[in-house]
C-alpha cells in the first residue's frame, strides 16, 4: 500500500461539463486477476459537486483499507445520481476470456444506471460495443474521481460477495484472500482441488484439474 497514494480530482469531470456534458459516468472493474469468483464493475454517475467531508478521502479502491473501503461505500451510493453493479461469472471468463468478460461486466453495469450516462470515463479500457462518447484513462482510479469511487464501489460488492462464497467453498480462505493467489489459497487447490467457482483457464487452477 502506497503512503502517498495519489488523490483523485474532478479534473476530467469538470472538462467534460464544459463540454456540455452533465451526467458523466465513471466505470471501474475489479477481480480480473482472481483465480476463482466472478470479475465484478461498478458504474457510477455523481452530481458536479459534492460538499462533504469524506471526498477527501476517496483513492483508488486497491489504496485502502477494506475498513475504509466498507466506510466510503454507502456515502458514494448515497450522494450518487445513479450506480450501477455488473457481475460476470467465472463460467463466462473460462468460455470468453477475462478480457471480453470485464468488458461485458462494465456493460452490464452501465446499462443499470438510470439515468443513462451521456459520456463514460473507464478505467484503462474502452468499450466500442456501447454507443456513448468515452475515454479510457490509464491509471484512471487513481487521479479521477468518479473511477475511484467506482472502484470502491466494484471491489466492496465484490469482497462480500467472496465473503459468502468462502461459507459455500471452504477450505480456500476465500474470505480472506478474495480468491487471488495466496500461498495459503494455492494450498488449499492442492489439497482439495478446484471448487465450482475456480476458473479453469487460470494457473495454476488450470494445472490442477
Amino acid at each position: 500500500m502506497s503512503k502517498n497514494p495519489q488523490i483523485p480530482s474532478f479534473a476530467e469531470e469538470k472538462k467534460l461539463a464544459a463540454q456540455g456534458y452533465q451526467l458523466i459516468a465513471g466505470v471501474d472493474e475489479v477481480g480480473r486477476g482472481s483465480l476463482a469468483g466472478p470479475v465484478v464493475a461498478a458504474a457510477v454517475i455523481l452530481p458536479s459537486r459534492i460538499k462533504a467531508s469524506w471526498v477527501t478521502e476517496v483513492r483508488d479502491s486497491k489504496q485502502l483499507r477494506p475498513a475504509r473501503r466498507e466506510l466510503l461505500s454507502p456515502y458514494i451510493q448515497k450522494v450518487a445520481i445513479s450506480v450501477g453493479i455488473g457481475v460476470v461469472s467465472r463460467k463466462v471468463i473460462d468460455a470468453q476470456g477475462i478480457v471480453r468478460a470485464t468488458r461485458l461486466a462494465m456493460k452490464l453495469a452501465i446499462n443499470k444506471l438510470s439515468p443513462p450516462p451521456q459520456y463514460l470515463l473507464i478505467d484503462y479500457l474502452l468499450l466500442p460495443e456501447v454507443p456513448l462518447p468515452q475515454k479510457g484513462l490509464i491509471d484512471g482510479d487513481s487521479y479521477c474521481f468518479s473511477i475511484a469511487c467506482a472502484s470502491i464501489l466494484a471491489k466492496v460488492t465484490r469482497d462480500r460477495l467472496m465473503v459468502r462464497l468462502d461459507r459455500v467453498y471452504s477450505g480456500y480462505r476465500l474470505a480472506e484472500n478474495k480468491g487471488y493467489c495466496t500461498e495459503e489459497h494455492v494450498a488449499g487447490l492442492s489439497r482439495l482441488g478446484p471448487s465450482p467457482i475456480h476458473r479453469r483457464s487460470f494457473q495454476p487452477v488450470k494445472y490442477l484439474i
